[in-house]
Order: C-alpha cells, then sequence, then structure tokens
C-alpha cells in the first residue's frame, strides 16, 4: 500500500476547546498517582507530616511536576511519583483520592475509564493488598455518584499494575483475579522498562491466561520492537501501553509506499489497541514534537490506536487537551476524535453487551450532536455530557 492510499479526508471545522471537553471520551490509560489534585497532595502531606514536597503552593507544585516531567528520560519522568505515593498509603487518601479522580474526569468529558495503579506500593501504612483494592473501588463508586449528582455521568474499571523491578507479580495477578466481579477489569506491569523485560513475569501472565483474564502491557516507549513482540507474543498482551516504538517495523519509501513488518502487521491484523499517550511520548523522549509523533501515522494505516493521558498531573494534560493538540497539529476534526473515541470503547476491558451499548447509546449518538454543532456553529448550551452505559 502507499500512505495516500490511506488518507482520508480531514474534518472541515475545527472544534473549540469547550465542544471537545463536552464530547464524550473513552480513557484507556490513566495512572491513579500521576492524577492527582495539587491541593489534594498538599493537604494530605500535611496531615502525615510529609515534609518533602518541592513547595505548598499547588499552581507552583502544578508547574514543578510538568517541569521535572519534561526531561526526555522515562526514568526521571518517573521519579515524581515518589512524592504522590508518599500520600497514598491509608485508605482515607486512597478513597479521596479515587473519588477525586472520577469527578475529575468525569468534568472533561470522560465516559468510560479505566484508571491503573499498583496495589504494592500503598502497604506503608499498613495496608493489606485487599485493603487498598477495596478502599480504591469504594472511591471511584463514591466520585461516579458525586459525577452524577453534578450532571456528569461516568463509569471506572481498575487495573492492577505489578511493577517491573519487583517479584510480585504473581501476588498482584491472583488479586487481580480475585477482584475481577468487584471493579477490575485486568492487569498491567509497570515501571521503567530498560532492564526489566515483560517475560521476566512470565508466571503471572501464564496464570491470566488460564483464567482468561484481561492484559494491557506497558511496552514500546523507552524499548523498541523486542518489548512489543514480547508483551503480545511471550505475554499474551490484549492491548500495549503506549506501543509507539511498532514505528520501528514500519518502513516507508522515497515513492510513498507503505511496508510493514511481520510484528507490525500482527499488531494491526489482530486490533491490539494502542493506548497511545502524546504528551507523555514527549516528556520522556518517545517522540521528539507533536508533529513528529507517529498517532497520525498509525491511525492512516489503520491500527487500532486510542487516546490517553497517561499522567494527568505530572503530564500537566487532560483528555481535553490531548486531543487540542492533535486538533491543533494534524487539523483533525469530530471525525477523527470519534474514531480514537470508538477504537478505545472496542478495546475496553468490558463486555461485548456493554461495550456494544456504550458506543450505540453514547459515543455515537454524542458525536452525531457534536457534528451538528461543528457544522452550524451553534453555541455550546450547557448540557451534560451522556451518560455512560
Amino acid at each position: 500500500m502507499t500512505l495516500s492510499d490511506k488518507l482520508p479526508p480531514q474534518s472541515a471545522h475545527a472544534l473549540d476547546r469547550e465542544r471537545i471537553r463536552r464530547a464524550p471520551k473513552v480513557l484507556l490509560h490513566d495512572h491513579l498517582d500521576g492524577g492527582l489534585r495539587p491541593e489534594t497532595i498538599i493537604e494530605l502531606a500535611a496531615a502525615i507530616d510529609y515534609r518533602n514536597l518541592p513547595t505548598t503552593d499547588p499552581a507552583a507544585l502544578a508547574g514543578w511536576f510538568r517541569d521535572a516531567a519534561d526531561s526526555g528520560s522515562l526514568e526521571r519522568y518517573l521519579e515524581t511519583f515518589a512524592h504522590t505515593c508518599a500520600v497514598m498509603q491509608t485508605r482515607a487518601a486512597l478513597f479521596r483520592i479515587a473519588a477525586e479522580c472520577a469527578e475529575d474526569l468525569a468534568a472533561d468529558g470522560v465516559v468510560y475509564a479505566e484508571v491503573r495503579y499498583a496495589p504494592e506500593q500503598h502497604l506503608a501504612g499498613g495496608l493489606s493488598l485487599d485493603e487498598v483494592v477495596d478502599a480504591v473501588n469504594e472511591g471511584f463508586r463514591d466520585g461516579e455518584r458525586r459525577a452524577a449528582a453534578a450532571g456528569h455521568r461516568i463509569r471506572i474499571g481498575t487495573l492492577l499494575c505489578a511493577m517491573r523491578h519487583a517479584d510480585r507479580s504473581p501476588e498482584i495477578a491472583r488479586l487481580a483475579v480475585a477482584h475481577r466481579d468487584r471493579g477490575v477489569v485486568g492487569f498491567d506491569i509497570a515501571g521503567g522498562e530498560i532492564g526489566n523485560p515483560a517475560s521476566r513475569h512470565a508466571e503471572a501472565f501464564d496464570y491470566l491466561r488460564a483464567e482468561g483474564a484481561r492484559v494491557t502491557i506497558h511496552a514500546g516507549e523507552a524499548v523498541g520492537m523486542d518489548s512489543i513482540h514480547e508483551a503480545v507474543l511471550r505475554c499474551g498482551a490484549h492491548r500495549i501501553g503506549h506501543g509507539v516504538r511498532i514505528t520501528d517495523d514500519i518502513t516507508i519509501g522515497a515513492d510513498g509506499q507503505v511496508t510493514l513488518g511481520r510484528l507490525a502487521s500482527y499488531v494491526r491484523d489482530m486490533r491490539i489497541a494502542l493506548e497511545v499517550c502524546p504528551t507523555s511520548n514527549l516528556q520522556t523522549g518517545a517522540a521528539a514534537s507533536y508533529p513528529e509523533h507517529p498517532v497520525d501515522l498509525l491511525r492512516r494505516l489503520g491500527f487500532r490506536v486510542c487516546l490517553n493521558t497517561d499522567n494527568r498531573l505530572v503530564s500537566g494534560t487532560t483528555m481535553t487537551q490531548e486531543f487540542q493538540h492533535l486538533r491543533d497539529t494534524f487539523g483533525y476534526g469530530a471525525a477523527e476524535l470519534e474514531e480514537f473515541t470508538v477504537n478505545a470503547a472496542k478495546a475496553a476491558f468490558l463486555p461485548f453487551d456493554e461495550r456494544t451499548a456504550l458506543i450505540n447509546e453514547v459515543i455515537r449518538p454524542g458525536y452525531a450532536r457534536l457534528r451538528a454543532r461543528e457544522l452550524s456553529r451553534v453555541p455550546v448550551d450547557g448540557t451534560a455530557a451522556a451518560p455512560a452505559a
């Protein structure tokens, strides 16, 4: 194929920020410990006498996180989580943070989200792994109720992460299966890729496969094709967290002829979703700029690409801002935003009938309304985002 063969017409009208915010969105890659409100960090730190914060001014603290993340290094990026995890060691703190996460996402137009965290990082206050999971899930349910009361409906599923550099993945895998009827929808491994291959956690992935559990794996961000190959073909990932280095297996000739290698073809043909996080990728050095980010190339080549935030506080972003960046860079409109959203809904770790309802009853009608406003330039009327299925 040639790249021009896969170039759809771009939307004629650009979307303004408020229309983007009100559009129904699906978020599959968002870390709980990377999305705290700065005010909450400061209050929780004071309550436990944690004195290592760089500042106690909320605006300055938010800026500090963004500046620290803009290093171009995944390892430096990950260091910022020492402060957020420090204040996430009690049931009350986890409940509050999860509830606020649900409220914040709903206010940004997210109708379904899968939020991930590593339970093993929240045991310093004496909680058990089960108590951590229960506190977070209860917080999400409370946040969903608060959001609904404010006119924003949202549903949240939890992804449990094991840390790549640690040895607790079999335990976390069992934890995910034990809680899968109580809000946990899947399993992930997170942390620095370099020196920590996914195959190190083969026991956990073999167990999850035997239990029919759903799996997403961080891969293809700091490490290239080998990381993605291992995640997909050895560990059975149903989705790839980031995955932008799949472009290492794509060749574009001078004449525009595109050739996909065997791995890239497999990922595309099997509809393995790529949880792309553009702003985060710029911060960790996986891409040099928005124009150079491969998200548009992958979309045009037919990969199942979905748009994500990764870490809202650390990256200083929201789903609305992520799409704004792509609108400004690639001229995207409602059609492209709907495409990303439907891709995410199809890849969500929900039962088939619930995914179908989400698409047909929430996403499609929401974007039909958005396109009507986009074409007519009708002023935004203050209507809340459509309820999630």
